[in-house]
């Protein structure tokens, strides 16, 4: 079973940066494609960002086009999503999500959820 932890989110101010990590155990996270989704409070969740197994493709939301940017380090089991630009409408619950097909914007493709790392704008 594949297990995913978040961290790095918290309390940050509008304009700057962060930067998000999806840790995986369990079984090697090259296997995967890894989504980004994020929740804000009384809100649906949303499609942040996704990448393949092997890092040649990737998709963003239109929302955050130009200002987050996925990556992943497969020898570190690791996927990262660094925020820049950060504004107040960015504040949610970030949670990284691993899927065995091609990156989509369908929850239903991503067997394994993390807890997700709130990230929350403000001045």
């Amino acid at each position: 079973q594949v297990q995913l932890v978040e961290s790095g989110g918290g309390l940050v101010r509008p304009g700057r940066s962060l930067r998000l990590s999806c840790a995986a155990s369990g079984y090697n996270l090259d296997y995967y494609s890894i989504g980004w989704f994020r929740q804000a409070p009384g809100a649906g969740r949303e499609g942040v960002s996704c990448i393949s197994s092997d890092g040649g493709s990737t998709i963003v939301g239109d929302s955050v086009k130009g200002r987050f940017t996925i990556s992943r380090d497969n020898a570190k089991n690791t996927v990262y999503l660094q925020m820049t630009s950060l504004k107040p409408e960015d504040t949610a619950v970030y949670s990284c999500a691993a899927g065995a097909v091609g990156c989509s914007w369908s929850e239903q493709d991503f067997a394994y959820w993390g807890q997700g790392t709130p990230v929350t704008v403000s001045s």
